[in-house]
């Protein structure tokens, strides 16, 4: 794993994001708190989680007291968008100024249970970037069901041909 690779993937991350947030600008207040049953009930409490996760973790990764957006935002639609994007580019920018030589150094951090828990920091970059992979795919399948069709492709490759 190089630092190069990360940023690639934080490229990545920030690209697809975008994406998402620009379907997420053209649906309704209806849509956006739309029951929908998926890991979380709605497209906004799903976006929540993810923004609330990347700042989480960009929070530890600057040695920060992390704040567990979840349980405390309540942002409307257009700011969930911003601290997204904001979060996104944060983290893009972490990353690029990471030295490269400390991906295979431990941090050290806690959940959110209170355990104490220690990995890599090439480990969990990768899986900042996996878990919203994880969830753009669900919110993918929420926006079909909440009626939002203009949808397309946010896969790594789509990064990879434009350049990035």
């Amino acid at each position: 794993m190089t630092k190069q690779y990360f940023q690639e993937l934080a490229e990545f991350n920030l690209w697809a994001n975008t994406i998402v947030c620009n379907w997420l600008e053209q649906i309704s207040d209806e849509q956006w708190k739309k029951e929908i049953i998926s890991s979380f009930n709605s497209i906004q409490q799903t976006v929540l989680h993810v923004i609330s996760a990347e700042n989480a973790w960009l929070q530890r990764f600057r040695k920060e007291p992390f704040d567990w957006l979840q349980s405390t935002y309540k942002g409307t639609k257009e700011e969930h968008i911003s601290l997204w994007k904001k979060t996104s580019a944060g983290l893009k920018a972490f990353i690029g100024t990471f030295d490269e030589k400390d991906l295979n150094t431990n941090l050290d951090f806690k959940r959110l249970n209170g355990e104490a828990f220690s990995m890599p920091y090439y480990q969990l970059f990768a899986h900042v970037v996996n878990h919203g992979t994880y969830h753009r795919g669900q919110l993918v399948t929420m926006l079909r069901q909440a009626g939002f069709t203009n949808i397309g492709s946010t896969d790594l490759l789509g990064v990879y041909r434009k350049g990035a």
